[in-house]
């Protein structure tokens, strides 16, 4: 059923690569909270009720990725903000540690699309006006690290 043929308040389907993403951003948060190794982040996550509905390989990757760059991808944003990293929300800091994992590691994922999810992110978990931050934050980072793809 298309988005317009959708009855009113009805919500479309989320995706298994969105559940992933949603999955990963409450993990990271625990994480950055009270921090684990990644197996151990994984594992909770798997948890989840509703973990066979996402994309396993993603939330995977994604939390795989950000424990083990998470010095450098701080480095990357840090350029970026208007603040210390440890100065952001938690939401904030974890959506931003996605989207850069996702914008400097998986170039086939194009950036509008890591944008546009990060942003999603932070309209479902984050404060009011924290998407705004968010997509700022992340359109610069695209800018700087896929200029090519970022210019067309």
């Amino acid at each position: 059923m298309s988005e317009a043929a959708q009855p009113a308040g009805t919500a479309k389907p989320k995706s298994a690569r969105r559940r992933s993403r949603e999955l990963a951003l409450q993990m990271l948060y625990g994480w950055l909270v009270n921090p684990a190794d990644a197996d151990s982040v994984k594992r909770e996550g798997r948890l989840d009720p509703d973990f066979r509905k996402l994309d396993a390989a993603l939330f995977d990757r994604i939390v795989d990725g950000v424990i083990a760059d998470a010095e450098a991808l701080r480095a990357r944003l840090a350029t970026h903000l208007d603040r210390p990293p440890a100065e952001l929300s938690p939401v904030e800091h974890a959506i931003l540690l996605i989207g850069a994992q996702e914008l400097s590691a998986h170039p086939e994922t194009p950036y509008k699309v890591i944008i546009n999810e990060a942003i999603d992110l932070a309209k479902s978990f984050g404060g009011t006006d924290g998407h705004k931050y968010v997509n700022g934050v992340l359109d610069r980072l695209a800018a700087e690290l896929r200029p090519k793809e970022v210019k067309r």
